[in-house]
Order: structure tokens, then sequence, then C-alpha cells
């Protein structure tokens, strides 16, 4: 099936720790592609990626980096199609850089940045999910369950602590 959802990393190290949006993509049923390029290292290949995206199919891309983390900038500059970035931890600034790197776009180029960590990588696969979910009643109505279980399970586990505190 073509991929809706091209999940890019800087590096493949950043396999581990972008896993939460594989893992949406997946259980959504998205069909996705996952690739490794680099800004700094290969940036012919991401300018000629990031241009030829829509044409091949592609609604959302994910772009994932460390350090400098200038893949979401790059990938944003050379499509019109959402970019969502996610800054990976690590480096000598714990990610502090890559962070800063990936949220502070100057105008006209935009990319959505989610937050670092195992969260930051599910969200950034929940958010494509959602901006898909636009044109696909079948996506929306999966998301609608999603979001019914995730408030039943924490109404479950208020009520499991208040019988548990004898509330």
């Amino acid at each position: 099936m073509q991929p809706l959802v091209a999940l890019l990393m800087g590096s493949k190290s950043d396999l581990p720790k972008i896993q939460g949006a594989l893992d949406v993509l997946k259980d959504f049923g998205v069909p996705h592609s996952v690739r490794v390029m680099s800004a700094h290292r290969t940036p012919a290949t991401v300018a000629e990626f990031a241009t030829g995206a829509a044409a091949n199919g592609l609604k959302v891309i994910v772009a994932a980096a460390g350090g400098a983390a200038h893949l979401a900038g790059v990938v944003a500059a050379h499509t019109t199609l959402p970019v969502i970035g996610i800054p990976v931890e690590g480096g000598a600034l714990n990610c502090l850089d890559a962070l800063l790197a990936t949220v502070q776009m100057p105008g006209g180029i935009a990319v959505a940045t989610v937050g670092v960590g195992s969260g930051g990588a599910t969200n950034a696969g929940l958010l494509a999910v959602q901006m898909l979910a636009l044109a696909d009643p079948a996506l929306a109505a999966k998301l609608d369950a999603f979001r019914k279980k995730q408030r039943e399970k924490v109404a479950q586990a208020d009520a499991e602590l208040q019988a548990t505190l004898g509330g």
C-alpha cells in the first residue's frame, strides 16, 4: 500500500527514540515509510525527497533529529506538506539544542513540533493520524474510539484509586 506518512530520522540510532510514532501509525493502520537522511550529511537527498513527497502520494512527513536538528526545517523548506518535528533526546545539551532548533522556525516555514521523549514521538504519530483523519471518515472513527478508550482507562484508574483509598 502507498505510504501516506513518511518518518525520517537523522540517524539509524534514533529508531528506538521514535518507536512511539511508528507504533501509533501501525495501530491505526496508516501506511508509512521510514528513512534515514540527514539535513547536514545528505542535504541533496533530503531536498529531493521532500520536493517529490506530494507527487509520491505522501500526505504528512514526520522528521526526527537530535543535536542541531535541522531535518524538519529543511524538509519543510522543500514541501508544502505538513511537517511534524520530533526533537530527539541526547547529545551534549541533552536535547535542548534539538528542541530549540525544531521549535524556533522562522516565520513562513511552518513545522509542528512535539515534545521531547517517548511522549513526543507518540504525539507525532497521533498528530499525523489527526491530519489524515480530516479527509478519512474511517480513520476519524478509529481516532474517536481511541480517545474514548483513553477516557475509560482514566475513569477506571480513578475508580480503582477511590476503592483503594476508601473514598
